[in-house]
């Protein structure tokens, strides 16, 4: 929005890449030693380092220019990055290994995505999944200790309102910048279930199986190897010995009630429908056997989701419920059910959304809504996430912003944040400099002045 908050901000946008960007670096690291650019304390910085991080840089942002800039940015950024190390460490900062885990998992899963699957992502660097999370552990956890030592000096970090006005007074009249129209706006999300004729006919079938075992003594065995749609069907069914609270609830339940040698009813759970066989039961384990029949995750009942928001619908709009009420109580949307369906900006955690920013598919609804209160009709759309999912939703139009010269008034919360993110940036670099002083940090190579302060 500002460019001299761009500007500002810049460098410690770098600085996250670089630091993510070492994983992929080290990969191309020399055999032998080459020359030395830096010291932090008792690390040395390698040319070549610098050089793989520029590279990767480059070939992710489709950069085919290289600058003296540039390189020098990201030696500035792995300077900054073994300062913060050594701070971190005088602070006692640590990380878990599970922090450490869940960090490594994601950017493998990104990378894999990027690559085109694991096996490409193997490929690419002629190395295991496993091989690879053990090379960039260590890369990893550097990372989450300077990001959470981060997070703790910006996090002390605030702002009073007459620094906003003043800030916003410091910009010039013909550089205060036009806000783009904006709207905010609650949903309320049903994902289709499983069609009912679908769910009759595995009910049917599982009522079936279950007389041709208590009736006619088929072997349970045999028509688990046939029929069940379960991981352990290869092996008739059996299950083993599992604790009775590892279990899930219907399952647990139904099968405690057997005694050994039963057969249970025919038992819903969220995997589906199952016939249960207690075979022992050893203290508060539980060894059974099971055939499981799945309904059919590709036949959904969508009418039934679009009547059930009809009513939702004209229950605000016709009985004046509150769509509020009705979102925590009704939507399948588990990231905006609990603020009574209301969306958010994806960046910036606001709920006032630039109109321009919107997905398409939302784009499209609140074209249609010219009124604030104004509610769509059901519309499908696909959920976000890794386990997305076919979905119908009624989108409510909050309230409709205009563009318009930004203004105390009514951009006093999107004012702030940019003020105080000029503020934590002046602040951390400012601070940075100062641990400088303390911490040894030398160039091998000649540098420009800004370096080295």
């Amino acid at each position: 929005m500002f460019k001299r908050i761009r500007k500002a901000l810049t460098l410690l946008i770098f600085t996250v890449f670089v630091t993510s960007s070492m994983a992929f670096a080290q990969q191309n690291k020399p055999k032998v030693l080459d020359r030395i650019v830096a010291m932090v304390n008792n690390h040395i910085i390698l040319k070549s380092d610098i050089d793989s991080v520029v590279t990767q840089y480059m070939q992710q942002s489709n950069k085919d220019k290289f600058s003296k800039q540039l390189w020098y940015n990201a030696l500035q950024s792995e300077v900054n990055k073994y300062v913060l190390l050594a701070k971190a460490k005088i602070d006692s900062v640590t990380v878990t290994d599970s922090q450490i885990n869940r960090e490594l998992n994601k950017r493998i899963q990104q990378m894999e995505q990027q690559a085109g699957g694991e096996k490409a992502l193997e490929n690419y660097f002629g190395k295991s999944i496993v091989q690879l999370k053990a090379q960039w552990r260590g890369l990893y956890k550097q990372e989450a200790i300077v990001q959470k030592l981060r997070q703790q000096k910006e996090s002390s970090i605030t702002i009073t309102r007459p620094e906003v006005e003043n800030f916003f007074d410091s910009i010039p009249k013909d550089s205060i910048p036009t806000v783009p129209e904006r709207v905010e706006l609650a949903q309320i999300v049903k994902i289709p279930p499983p069609d009912s004729n679908a769910v009759a006919k595995t009910l049917k079938l599982a009522h079936e199986l279950r007389d041709s075992i208590v009736v006619y003594h088929k072997s349970f065995s045999k028509l688990a190897k046939r029929w069940s749609e379960g991981p352990s069907a290869a092996q008739g069914g059996h299950l083993g010995l599992i604790s009775t609270k590892d279990l899930v609830p219907s399952y647990s339940a139904a099968a405690a009630a057997l005694k050994p040698g039963q057969i249970s009813k025919v038992v819903k759970s969220p995997f589906g429908y199952h016939i249960i066989r207690l075979n022992k039961r050893v203290g508060d384990k539980l060894d059974t056997s099971h055939i499981l029949l799945k309904v059919s995750k590709n036949k959904k009942d969508d009418q039934k989701a679009i009547d059930f928001l009809n009513k939702i619908r004209d229950s605000v709009l016709v009985d004046h419920k509150s769509f509020a009420n009705m979102a925590r109580k009704y939507s399948d949307d588990a990231a905006t059910a609990p603020q009574g369906g209301v969306l958010q900006d994806p960046q910036t955690g606001q709920r006032d959304i630039a109109l321009k920013d919107l997905n398409p598919a939302l784009y499209r609804i609140v074209l249609l809504l010219n009124k604030n209160g104004q509610i769509s009709k059901p519309k499908p759309f696909t959920t976000s996430g890794n386990n997305s999912k076919k979905a119908y939703r009624i989108v409510r139009l909050k309230k409709r912003i205009p563009e318009h010269k930004a203004n105390l008034d009514q951009d006093y919360d999107m004012i702030k944040r940019i003020a105080l993110q000029q503020k934590r940036a002046r602040i951390m670099r400012n601070w940075l400099k100062g641990l400088k002083n303390d911490i040894y940090v030398k160039y091998m190579i000649p540098v420009p002045k800004n370096l080295q302060s």
